[in-house]
């Protein structure tokens, strides 16, 4: 008994012994308070004038091409906008490209009337290229914006436009709207596809009221036929590409609308409304839900067909 009792004993000192060389060797490891005081000291001594190794200019710089790495595409209301020009682009060095295919889903036909009175092309009477479309509208009719973007020239022109617009698009197009009676907008203002912009006329070189209506890309006159179905009131197709080869040709199919047995349908497309294709076909938004017994409120989805005769 007694000897497992100083087995014990000697087991816990033995224990306590070894434990207290293990505190002792790690405090002897460990550094004084006073060092990380001074440690501290001299690292805010170092920053003491750190305002002479970040200028303020720098971080703005620095800031700056932040931005620019974020925002990669060129503003499009800033590269020859300041030009009175119908072509800004002539004369700037900028590269344009062989083929760009530009969204055109979002649009809004420019008038009422659907008839082209002058396509575009050639003109042998005139001996000379005529760039645009000429649509039937009487004098005082509203003209309105073909897409969303700005006005970049207001101007007169007697020997040719007349009153006429230019608008740049958020989507890379310029559109140009002649023979005007009325300015209702002014350079830069921000208008809608949709929003009045002017009143037609029979101002400048015309032989009578109509509206002289084009499309350009980067300067390049687009036949407004191979984007707009005039006929059906629509688009070809949601995205136009432009393509340096191709660009005056015309696009002579029309799948918004075809007939069947007397009957005519409407082939549903992104944007479209009850009302829009009422407007579109002379009709009533009561009438063309009777036809297809559907309610006011119904869905219209994009890629079916609607009879609206």
């Amino acid at each position: 008994m007694k000897f497992k009792s100083v087995f014990g004993y000697l087991s816990i000192a033995l224990a306590f012994t070894a434990l207290s060389s293990t505190t002792t060797s790690t405090a002897q490891n460990l550094q004084a308070a006073s060092n990380y005081s001074q440690a501290h000291e001299d690292l805010l001594a170092s920053q003491s004038h750190i305002q002479d190794q970040i200028k303020v200019d720098e971080v703005e710089e620095f800031a700056s091409r932040l931005y620019e790495d974020l925002e990669p595409e060129s503003d499009i209301f800033s590269i020859c906008w300041i030009n009175d020009g119908v072509d800004p682009y002539a004369g700037s060095g900028i590269p344009i490209p062989d083929k760009q295919e530009i969204d055109v889903s979002d649009y809004h036909m420019p008038c009422t009337s659907n008839l082209i009175t002058s396509n575009y092309g050639y003109r042998r009477r005139f001996g000379r290229m005529h760039k645009g479309v000429d649509l039937r509208a009487p004098i005082g009719d509203t003209v309105r914006a073909a897409f969303d973007g700005k006005i970049r020239l207001t101007k007169y022109e007697r020997r040719g436009y007349g009153y006429y617009v230019i608008m740049r698009h958020e989507n890379g197009l310029e559109t140009i709207y002649g023979h005007l009676s009325r300015f209702l907008v002014k350079p830069n203002d921000y208008v809608k596809a949709g929003d009045p912009i002017a009143l037609s006329g029979n101002t400048g070189r015309s032989t009578g009221p109509h509206l002289h209506f084009e499309t350009r890309f980067m300067g390049y006159a687009i036949n407004p036929n191979a984007i707009f179905d005039f006929k059906n009131g629509t688009t070809h197709t949601d995205v136009y590409t432009f393509n340096k080869n191709s660009y005056k040709r015309s696009r002579n199919y029309a799948p918004a609308s075809y007939s069947s047995s007397g009957k005519k349908y409407h082939k549903i497309r992104r944007g479209d409304s009850l009302s829009k294709i009422a407007v579109r076909y002379h009709t009533t938004v009561s009438k063309l839900c009777a036809l297809n017994g559907i309610s006011r409120n119904a869905t219209i989805r994009a890629g079916r067909s609607l009879r609206v005769r």
